[in-house]
């Protein structure tokens, strides 16, 4: 019996691009691109919804006019990387990325139940490697947000990056993002 290795294939931003023009996906596969890689999204429950709404609306409150708060939406990291963070605050609004996903966010947020440890060490040096400055974390089983900042290159990094800090904060703390250092957002208000 004739034996072929195992190969993979490795897409850009521009073919995954045209195969969501093209209809290949369905609307509801929940599909990201991360490292060139097409992953399967996490599962959403109810807390987990949830907790994309309530963060989204606290981070409005904090951010204010001129900011655009975006679920779940498409962000262009590089030319392998098109993730959908839950929550990502991007500057100006909708028709500002009229012809391209916002690649820069100022703040990103991932609402983790099953997938903690991916969000943590895959997504986290994703967006490490692409200079994102404020990261967080909201850890739905131990019922905290972990912020990560301060991307620093490390060969061991799944993308050759990751964060120099993290602060764990408890439901009753609350954070500054770093682009609305006026403006703390409690846990509390994050939390499903």
């Amino acid at each position: 019996m004739t034996t072929y290795p195992t190969r993979t294939k490795r897409w850009t931003r521009a073919e995954y691009d045209r195969m969501i023009d093209i209809g290949f996906f369905q609307t509801d596969d929940r599909i990201e691109l991360i490292g060139g890689e097409l992953m399967v999204a996490e599962p959403q429950s109810s807390d987990h919804y949830r907790a994309i709404c309530k963060s989204a609306r606290a981070l409005e409150a904090a951010f204010g006019p001129g900011w655009w708060i975006r679920m779940q939406g498409p962000i262009g990291l590089d030319d392998e990387s098109e993730p959908e963070p839950d929550v990502a605050v991007v500057r100006g609004d909708l028709d500002d990325y009229r012809d391209d996903h916002p690649s820069r966010p100022v703040l990103t947020l991932e609402i983790s139940l099953s997938m903690l440890t991916s969000d943590r060490r895959t997504k986290g040096s994703l967006y490490a490697r692409a200079g994102l400055a404020d990261y967080w974390v909201l850890n739905l089983i131990d019922r905290v947000l972990e912020v990560y900042r301060d991307p620093v290159p490390d060969a061991d990094a799944r993308y050759g990056w990751r964060y120099a800090r993290r602060e764990i904060i408890a439901p009753a703390g609350s954070i500054a993002p770093l682009a609305a250092p006026a403006a703390p957002v409690a846990v509390a208000d994050l939390l499903p």
